[in-house]
């Protein structure tokens, strides 16, 4: 088995055959990495989300961006779903957690966002957008100075992303886009939550290509790889092939063994 598996040995000064540290080290994090992209797999969609949720609310404020995503890039009956989910499990509801324990500007848009049950049809108030967008507008680039309220500490801004529907919402960026010299994304560069919520909701392939390229760099943090892990695991109903054509390469250059071939798999599958 060790000449089967030269790599994970080597011979140091003295001739002795020891471990090779990095390439285990390696193998451990590949295993880890499967594992939990199988776990989440074969765990009901409700109950995964509900502990994603949970995780992400316990780690604190770097891992809220896990909260935006769940509660923007689902179904409104699968986010109920997930909150029916974290009721049973933890016998409390999410909307408690999250007011109970984050601080600051956040809690109020997180427990919004939690919160909806969004309308999914195909009907949009054009002229509610453009005025929608003016006044999504004017609270971001009232809100660039010191002693100003941040724009997600804005009533009128809160209710818009939190009740308005995914369709509705995507004509209110492109409305955004035509009175301003920017998008809403690149005016919430200093709002970091915020623009991930639009993204989510608006760009979705913005958002998970983001993930994606995060991830496969070579300096990539543990998070940067985990948020990969979540995205190919949770995300079975988002269309990838315009990231599977641009990342596939990669992922065979970067990603080794059994976890390689799920993501491979993943998008291999989504090309169909």
């Amino acid at each position: 088995m060790r000449k089967g598996c030269s790599k994970f040995f080597l011979e140091d000064e003295r001739q002795f055959e020891r471990w090779n540290d990095s390439a285990i080290k390696s193998l451990k994090a590949e295993f880890k990495l499967f594992k939990d992209v199988v776990v989440l797999s074969l765990m009901h969609p409700w109950e995964r989300d509900a502990r994603l949720l949970k995780k992400a609310l316990k780690k604190g404020p770097p891992h809220y961006n896990v909260i935006v995503e769940i509660a923007c890039t689902r179904s409104s009956d699968q986010l109920l779903g997930a909150r029916k989910a974290y009721h049973s499990l933890f016998d409390r509801s999410i909307e408690e957690d999250l007011a109970s324990h984050v601080k600051g500007s956040e809690r109020k848009l997180l427990v919004a966002l939690v919160s909806a049950y969004r309308y999914e049809g195909p009907k949009v108030k054009e002229d509610a957008a453009k005025s929608e967008a003016k006044a999504l507008l004017n609270a971001i680039k009232n809100n660039n100075g010191d002693q100003k309220k941040k724009a997600m500490e804005e009533d009128e801004v809160i209710w818009i992303l939190t009740t308005r529907s995914k369709p509705h919402l995507k004509v209110v960026y492109e409305q955004y886009k035509k009175i301003s010299a920017k998008t809403i994304t690149e005016d919430l560069e200093v709002e970091l939550l915020l623009k991930e919520t639009v993204e989510c909701l608006c760009t979705p392939q913005t958002y998970f290509t983001r993930v994606f390229d995060t991830a496969l760099r070579e300096d990539a943090k543990e998070d940067a790889k985990k948020a990969l892990t979540r995205l190919v695991a949770t995300q079975e109903d988002v269309d990838l092939k315009g990231i599977a054509a641009k990342f596939e390469d990669k992922i065979k250059e970067r990603v080794k063994g059994a976890y390689k071939d799920v993501l491979l798999g993943v998008l291999a599958d989504d090309r169909k």
